[in-house]
């Protein structure tokens, strides 16, 4: 008889990737696919910084570092935060990637049972992970706009609420919040002694100005940026956070028990890409959100983009699912909303491609709208 399979964990039954994962399972039938689904950076990551790793490497910086990464890639970050922000009061901590650090904030702050505020759509990863952890995600509408109003966030706020995740610019919208939306978000947060969880891995993607930043708002605020999307560095695993002292030091030793530290010869080549200027990449992507906007606004029902590389079109028909599955069965690459939402009213599409591939993009998408 054969033997059964070990049993998993209950948590399992949490997390579904089974979005994504039919888009994939479609798309391995394709021949020449116009992929407008990954959500990483077409361009490498810059050769002075791969110069770097390869130095770091050769001289023997292949063992771990301190749990709280290398000193001198935390005062290099530092100093970047300070000319931002004016000052700086908090220690930092260099993680695996934000993802990494965002599974030590949860593990840190998040008992079973407590509400985090999550506006809808969100990153797909912040749902499951508050299920994994046995919190309860409360999501807060932002339809049709995106757009952060406190009054909603407010009518969230139960006796439970715990946490409220902030991501701008944002992914799966692009939407970039004002600094009078995250004013009235942090008064909120202020108000019921919320930790505000700032995701700003796309800080450098805006498009129409500098991204505001929650940090300065609010004596609670974890901000967490890395690496991988401004430099293409996303499979060095690279991310920091900054954030109220004792949180950062509960992080840390979540850290020394799990990630250990962040991949070593990469923290060194992280110093040169803070060095490094960006504006050619962003200005490239500036002019792609440009494209495939102009290009699909006259027959989708699109709230403009400020920011990172994606936007969430309203799917004609109405249903994400079925008109992703026409998409993919035409050639076109594009993730249904519902693997971002509780609603699947609308798709997900990424711009990290080439002119060719937007425009062939724009042109088939066009065509299922019409037909």
């Amino acid at each position: 008889m054969a033997e059964s399979p070990p049993p998993l964990a209950e948590r399992m039954q949490r997390i579904d990737a089974s979005g994504i994962r039919k888009v994939f399972d479609l798309a391995a039938k394709l021949a020449d696919p116009i992929n407008l689904s990954i959500g990483q950076p077409d361009f490498d990551v810059p050769q002075v910084c791969k110069e770097r790793a390869i130095e770091a490497i050769r001289a023997g910086a292949n063992r771990y570092t301190v749990t709280q990464g290398d000193a001198a890639l935390r005062e290099a970050v530092a100093e970047s935060l300070r000319q931002e922000f004016g000052s700086l009061d908090s220690p930092v901590l260099i993680t695996s990637g934000v993802s990494g650090g965002l599974l030590l904030a949860f593990l840190a702050t998040i008992n079973p049972g407590d509400e985090v505020i999550i506006p809808d759509p969100y990153f797909v990863m912040y749902k499951h992970l508050v299920n994994l952890i046995g919190g309860v995600p409360v999501f807060v509408d932002t339809y049709p706009d995106f757009r952060l109003r406190a009054e909603a966030l407010e009518a969230a706020v139960t006796r439970r609420s715990r946490m409220l995740i902030l991501n701008s610019p944002a992914n799966p919208t692009g939407v970039v919040y004002t600094a009078d939306e995250l004013r009235g978000a942090s008064d909120v947060a202020r108000r019921h002694n919320l930790l505000v969880v700032s995701d700003e891995i796309y800080n450098a993607f805006a498009y129409d100005g500098p991204a505001p930043s929650a940090w300065p708002l609010y004596d609670r605020v974890l901000l967490l940026r890395g690496f991988s999307k401004t430099y293409g560095m996303t499979g060095w695993r690279l991310g920091y956070c900054i954030g109220p002292e004792h949180l950062i030091g509960a992080m840390t030793t979540l850290q020394q028990y799990t990630f250990v530290c962040a991949p070593a010869p990469f923290q060194a080549a992280a110093i040169t890409a803070l060095e490094t200027d960006a504006s050619e990449h962003i200005d490239l992507f500036r002019r792609r959100r440009d494209l495939i906007y102009d290009g699909l606004r006259g027959r989708f029902n699109i709230a403009k983009p400020g920011g990172a590389f994606y936007m969430f079109p309203e799917a004609p028909g109405g249903s994400g699912t079925e008109f992703v599955s026409r998409a993919v069965e035409a050639g076109v690459l594009v993730i249904p909303g519902g693997v971002f939402s509780e609603s699947d009213s609308h798709f997900r599409i990424a711009y990290a491609a080439d002119r060719e591939t937007i425009e062939r993009g724009i042109e088939v998408l066009n065509r299922l709208a019409d037909g």
